[in-house]
């Protein structure tokens, strides 16, 4: 594929990127940025060709995981995964993410706080499940400790009484077994550990006594 470059245009979709042309047929795309060295009548090796076209998938991977985290900040590994689900290549993975480490796009303990305060704020979780969810989007065990211990809020029982009391009005007409079993899993499946979870349902289940008998 080797030969002299015929052409350099301008993407109609893409205004900052130029594609370029060899010898009349279309080789490989290129930010415009990169692309200034670049000239009608260079010739380009085959070497030189393919070295293109891995800076086009570089580049073009690039903007993808920039796009990505424009959503919401992302772990490493979720922008890898999301990489490797564009069909980029391991190798363009590798530098895509040093070059986002570089430019200060991705930090997994500023990620983890972030998720947590937000956690805390629409949808409170225990410690458990948080754990759960930020291994699962690949961050340091270090840092979700690290993340977790430096995390300013209620104590969990205080969060799940107040999450369980809400939920516990829906279950007026039950009697102990079942509304400890619904409300049990309710809290388990929101990350609170069996103690907080006993101590919660207990506590609810007396209030409701109590103020039953006052009636």
């Amino acid at each position: 594929m080797a030969g002299k470059i015929s052409g350099l245009r301008f993407q109609k979709k893409k205004r900052d990127w130029v594609s370029v042309y060899v010898e009349g047929e279309y080789a490989f795309s290129l930010p415009a940025v990169k692309a200034v060295s670049l000239h009608v009548g260079q010739y380009l090796t085959d070497g030189e060709i393919e070295g293109f076209l891995r800076l086009q998938a570089e580049e073009k991977a690039y903007e993808q995981a920039v796009r990505f985290l424009g959503y919401r900040p992302r772990s490493k590994s979720e922008v890898e995964r999301y990489l490797k689900k564009k069909k980029a290549a391991p190798e363009t993975i590798g530098v895509v993410i040093r070059r986002l480490d570089d430019a200060g796009y991705l930090d997994d303990e500023a990620f983890a706080r972030f998720w947590v305060d937000n956690r805390m704020q629409f949808s409170p979780r225990g410690r458990r499940a948080l754990e759960y969810e930020l291994r699962s989007k690949g961050v340091d065990e270090q840092v979700i400790r690290r993340v977790l211990d430096g995390h300013p809020q209620e104590d969990e029982e205080s969060i799940a009484y107040g999450l369980a009391k809400a939920k516990s009005e829906a279950w007026k007409e039950i009697d102990y077994p079942a509304f400890a079993r619904k409300l049990g899993g309710f809290l388990q499946r929101r990350g609170f550990d069996y103690q907080v979870v006993r101590k919660v349902i207990r506590r609810i289940w007396d209030e409701r006594a109590n103020s039953q008998s006052a009636e």
